[in-house]
């Protein structure tokens, strides 16, 4: 039976002047959005398929860091845990 496999991943929120820019630090990837809403949703998306590459390839992935360390680094922005999960068919 083949694997499925969840990646959770401290990621940071900043407001910008026009968009919202996510960043996991532990995987140096950055996206944005129009609001959080959107950000988070491009964000999850992101690393679902930086995640599926990574497998795809056999590429190293760093592990995330505690929550607790991102929060206490990033004090003024907003971060908050993402996951994916992948599927058989998103490794292929």
């Amino acid at each position: 039976m083949a694997e499925i496999h969840q990646f959770v991943y401290p990621a940071v929120f900043v407001q910008g002047e026009a968009e919202v820019v996510a960043s996991f630090p532990d995987l140096g990837i950055t996206t944005e959005g129009e609001s959080f809403e959107e950000a988070f949703l491009f964000a999850k998306d992101f690393l679902r398929v930086y995640c599926a590459y990574a497998l795809k390839f056999d590429l190293d992935i760093n592990k995330p860091s505690f929550f607790t360390e991102i929060v206490e680094q990033f004090k003024n922005e907003k971060p908050m845990l993402v996951d994916a999960l992948l599927f058989p068919r998103d490794v292929k």
